[in-house]
């Protein structure tokens, strides 16, 4: 009896716990609440069954516990049984598994007037390119970084020339636009990762992932990595600064372009080496 009130008890507590837990998402700043009505929907799913279950295990100890000259009745095979667990399983699982496939779909489908955001993520700073008055990103190229082209960027591309480069500094969005987020590693797996946007994926070196988002308040917002990357993974932050519009074309009239930084490292570097001679 006892050990049946506890099994009851743990379920009961476990439900409680996740209702009036005080740990819980940050409020939603993007498109991806879909991602929160999935999760919400795993949970119950989850919790009915896993409520289902203790209550079976306290069932069975109260109604099948020891007792003297009673023996066990042996079963080995029951197929009504096994179809309606294989059913029950089934169905449970395509309640999660399809809403997930739904969400998934439109998190890689990106409007057509998505603005790209480039993310670069290294051992251990993020840095982040827009695009120029042209509209379009430059390519990149993994053999092209170097002290001079941290981010690998093709300097004979001139969709590149007038990108906006953003290192060791904090990524500017307009509010209500929608943005296609362009991954990249030059080094080892990242993953960024904003809670507030419900929005992440893994940074794969040699590969460029993507998804795409709608910020829908303004406000700053912290950047994580949510991939184990090296020593000083939790030092490896940011922040996305969400503001209107005016404000946000404010900011990137102060940014530096890629042919500006290039020329910026080319005197410098001809100011050290006649520094030298």
């Amino acid at each position: 009896m006892a050990v049946a009130l506890i099994l009851l008890l743990v379920a009961v507590a476990s439900v409680l716990f996740h209702l009036y837990s005080p740990w819980w998402w940050t409020p939603i700043a993007s498109n991806w609440s879909y991602i929160d009505h999935t999760i919400n929907l795993t949970f119950w799913i989850t919790g009915a069954v896993f409520c289902a279950v203790i209550a079976f295990m306290a069932y069975c100890v109260l109604r099948f516990h020891h007792t003297e000259g009673r023996r066990a009745h042996y079963n080995p095979e029951n197929k009504k049984l096994e179809w309606w667990l294989s059913i029950g399983t089934a169905i449970g699982v395509v309640a999660m598994l399809a809403p997930g496939l739904v969400v998934w779909h439109q998190f890689v489908t990106v409007p057509a007037d998505a603005t790209d955001v480039e993310v670069v993520g290294q051992q251990w700073m993020w840095s982040y390119r827009l695009p120029g008055k042209d509209g379009r990103l430059g390519t990149s190229d993994a053999r092209l970084i170097s002290s001079d082209n941290p981010l690998g960027l093709n300097p004979n591309d001139p969709n590149g020339q007038d990108d906006i480069v953003v290192q060791n500094e904090d990524l500017h969005l307009p509010v209500g636009k929608p943005v296609k987020v362009l991954l990249r590693s030059i080094d080892v797996l990242h993953d960024f990762y904003v809670p507030e946007f419900r929005a992440k994926m893994d940074m794969i070196p040699g590969s460029v992932t993507y998804y795409w988002l709608t910020p829908t308040r303004t406000g700053t917002f912290d950047v994580l990595c949510a991939e184990l990357c090296g020593a000083a993974h939790a030092q490896m932050r940011s922040k996305v600064v969400v503001e209107e519009e005016k404000e946000y074309h404010a900011w990137l009239e102060r940014q530096h372009t890629f042919a500006a930084l290039s020329g910026q490292r080319n005197v410098a570097k001809a100011a050290y080496k006649t520094d030298s001679e």
